[in-house]
């Protein structure tokens, strides 16, 4: 994916400064700099009030939070709870937003960032369709909670009964699911990788009688490992992600090549987190070394917006759907 690299830079060092500054979590300031610079709603068009890049841009600036370890829900506020409402032409302002996806009993589960913003799009099935809501979260029941890293994944309920909503067509919440995983796909890419590097400083720079670690052939073997599956997992991401963008999210495949991308990096952070912490040893286990903080934040993130299981079961099904005779259109789309 190619991003203007003075863009890159100063996504990365605005992470980089928070972090430095202020710690892994996001808080006010850092929505204020994101708004005063264009970021908060990048993808937004500029009719709305947002900057008119696409999720290229995106998916670097997501990548950038990673890196710097800081944790914020603005994947889920461009990308998803914006977009649905410009695509229903509702007005957005600067409040933060996240997505809440309600059964017919009107909760919904492990909502992103529910408790930490201002707004909650709601969506609700309705007559076959559905219906789109946007709300304070002042209005709403939600009870916190959390993944393994910290990140708000909250319980939330409303009265839908009482919402007047607007109409919704079933293909757009379909397009928000793909998104969804797709999202995730990218943040576990970006914590994979910077697993990697982390290792190779490690081992290079880390001696073991008289010699770096990095001379050992089975430290060798287990960072080759790391790289390998690092690299297929963004690779399969950038395929799914370069598919989505072309088509408008509509090519035919779609679908097929995400729950690839999802397999590939649910699989590879198996790999990835083992190989890690055995390169490290007792000091990746430790509270002090940044490691977990992309470890941990791959095995919690791989399983959002579908297990990997559940992936891998698509990838299957698709497969055997497509047939001796289709499966080669199906992989190449």
């Amino acid at each position: 994916m190619s991003v203007d690299a003075e863009l890159t830079t100063m996504m990365n060092a605005v992470f980089a400064e928070h972090r430095e500054t202020h710690g892994p979590t996001a808080g006010p300031e850092l929505w204020a700099q994101l708004r005063e610079l264009g970021l908060a709603r990048l993808t937004g068009t500029e009719e709305s009030g947002g900057s008119g890049a696409g999720w290229r841009e995106a998916a670097e600036l997501t990548a950038a939070a990673v890196r710097a370890g800081v944790r914020i829900g603005l994947p889920e506020h461009d990308l998803l709870a914006c977009w649905l409402l410009e695509a229903v032409g509702a007005p957005v302002d600067e409040a933060t937003r996240t997505v809440a996806v309600l059964d017919e009993s009107g909760t919904a589960n492990a909502v992103p960032w529910a408790s930490a913003a201002d707004r909650v799009v709601l969506l609700w099935p309705y007559h076959g369709e559905y219906r789109l809501c946007d709300v304070p979260t002042s209005t709403l029941r939600i009870t916190p909670g959390a993944n393994m890293i910290g990140e708000p994944r909250d319980s939330v309920a409303a009265e839908v009964g009482a919402l007047a909503g607007t109409a919704v067509s079933a293909d757009v919440v379909a397009v928000l699911r793909l998104k969804s995983a797709l999202i995730r796909a990218l943040q576990v890419c970006a914590a994979l990788d910077t697993t990697l590097e982390l290792a190779v400083e490690h081992a290079s720079s880390r001696t073991q009688f008289g010699r770096p670690l990095a001379k050992f052939q089975a430290i060798q073997h287990m960072v080759s490992d790391i790289a390998a599956e690092a690299t297929l997992a963004r690779t399969t991401t950038e395929a799914a992600l370069t598919a989505a963008v072309d088509s408008d999210w509509t090519a035919p495949n779609l679908e097929f090549r995400i729950a690839v991308a999802r397999s590939c990096v649910g699989h590879a952070a198996s790999a990835v987190v083992r190989n890690a912490h055995q390169v490290f040893g007792a000091i990746g286990t430790t509270v002090e070394h940044r490691l977990h903080e992309y470890t941990r934040a791959a095995l919690a993130w791989r399983g959002e917006f579908g297990s990997v299981r559940s992936w891998d079961q698509r990838v299957t099904d698709a497969a055997l759907d497509a047939g001796a005779d289709g499966l080669w259109e199906l992989i190449t789309g």
